[in-house]
């Protein structure tokens, strides 16, 4: 009888929770994980943002084709688009300027949280269609321009 409660006893004990050293290892696995998610998913964020700039030049560009057939020439103020959110795009991620030259260069600089996106920087889009990006950063127009 004796035998059986202190094997009894013994088998509560064991079922009752993690040692120290399990409890140890899950937390160095969640944190080595984590370590390589996060900013595996950083960068997914400030490449989905980029397709906001292009979206905010691609509509410009529509706009300023309207604005040529309208009045004769392109305009270089922003305001003159009628776009929906000003010179800003959908979720201010990106800027909208314009210069003359021979047509027009529409560019996005970035502005907000995406300043962070150090591989492609701002977009350009002139009246030819060509699409371009800031000098100087690692990123090329083929890799940003997606």
């Amino acid at each position: 009888m004796q035998k059986m409660k202190a094997a009894i006893r013994r088998k509560i004990h064991r079922e009752g929770g993690f040692t120290l050293i399990e409890l140890m290892i899950t937390v160095a696995v969640v944190g080595i994980l984590a370590a390589i998610a996060y900013p595996s998913y950083q960068e997914y964020v400030i490449r989905s943002r980029r397709t906001e700039g292009m979206a905010l030049l691609s509509d410009a560009a529509a706009k300023q084709e309207r604005w040529r057939a309208q009045n004769g020439s392109y305009t270089t103020t922003v305001s003159d688009l009628r776009l929906g959110h000003g010179d800003l795009s959908e979720r201010e991620y990106y800027k909208l300027t314009i210069t003359a030259d021979n047509g027009y260069t529409l560019t996005a600089t970035r502005n907000g949280a995406q300043v962070a996106d150090k591989k492609c920087g701002n977009f350009t889009l002139n009246a030819l269609g060509a699409k371009g990006m800031e000098a100087g950063k690692p990123g090329t127009v083929k890799d940003c321009w997606r």
